[in-house]
């Protein structure tokens, strides 16, 4: 079968029809058998239910009689069972013939809201160029929900790309700690030295060699032009003199490796040296 949003897979054809495909739309996925008296129920009204929607999701039907290992991966124990998928993982499932009522209940959880939708619709825009509609329809999602965690993301990812850092610090600051929210803050607390000059700090430090403060605001504006191993040495420097700059040098190598990336060579190099510092 294959309807404007339905169609018949195998195994084969799981990884683009469902885990890609359900990055951009929800896609639910019925797990049935020609023998099955309750599919023959269940599966021409999850048809019907897909059309109405006309593309808010989409349907995929699986034969378990023809694909018994990619049921078996899902744990598929009684048919008809109905999994619904969401940015590549299965988010809400059930089992047996349900009343429609019951299933129209269980649609509206797993699709995406309007406020989702329009988080979705914004990161488009920035894709396509357009960065004033998606900070217009981002900002519009805050003033209705001020920590929503995609928006206030990805706000601040603008803002940071404009060169606004402290608007970017105040966003994240109302947004629960997760690890893009803290890759983000590392940014910006970076980004903050952008326009310092070097040759300035360079000087300053030249002049106060023991300084630690000097050295400090070398390595911030070091790392804020990309310039990350210098600004590692001159933070770790720092913190082996065991002053009282100690832990701002800390809390700069910190940002430094949350820029990079946990699995970066430098952080991997620099985390060892730290902790061989503090300890």
């Amino acid at each position: 079968m294959t309807e404007r949003f339905i169609q018949d897979i195998t195994a084969d054809d799981f990884g683009v029809a469902v885990l890609q495909r359900s990055q951009e739309v929800p896609v639910v996925v019925d797990f049935w058998a020609e023998w099955c008296g309750p599919c023959k129920t269940l599966g021409p009204l999850l048809e019907r239910i897909t059309e109405e929607h006309e593309g808010a999701f989409e349907l995929v039907k699986v034969d378990v009689d023809q694909n018994q290992q990619l049921a078996a991966e899902f744990n598929v124990q009684s048919i008809p069972t109905v999994i619904a998928f969401r940015h590549g993982v299965p988010i809400s499932q059930f089992s047996g013939a349900v009343p429609e009522q019951a299933l129209m209940s269980w649609l509206q959880e797993i699709l995406p809201s309007e406020v989702e939708l329009q988080v979705e619709e914004a990161r488009d825009m920035a894709l396509a160029g357009d960065l004033a509609a998606a900070e217009r329809m981002f900002r519009e999602v805050l003033e209705e929900q001020s920590d929503h965690p995609e928006a206030g993301a990805g706000l601040a990812s603008l803002r940071l790309a404009d060169g606004d850092p402290e608007e970017a610090l105040i966003i994240l600051g109302k947004l629960t700690p997760t690890a893009e929210v803290e890759r983000l803050q590392s940014a910006a607390r970076m980004a903050t030295s952008r326009g310092d000059d070097i040759s300035e700090l360079e000087s300053a430090l030249t002049a106060e060699p023991e300084s630690g403060q000097a050295r400090i605001a070398l390595a911030k504006g070091l790392a804020a032009k990309g310039e990350y191993e210098p600004a590692l040495d001159h933070y770790l420097y720092v913190v082996r003199a065991k002053g009282q700059d100690m832990d701002e040098a800390r809390l700069g190598m910190l940002d430094v490796f949350g820029v990079l990336g946990d699995e970066h060579p430098l952080t991997l190099a620099y985390r060892r040296q730290l902790a061989s510092a503090l300890f």
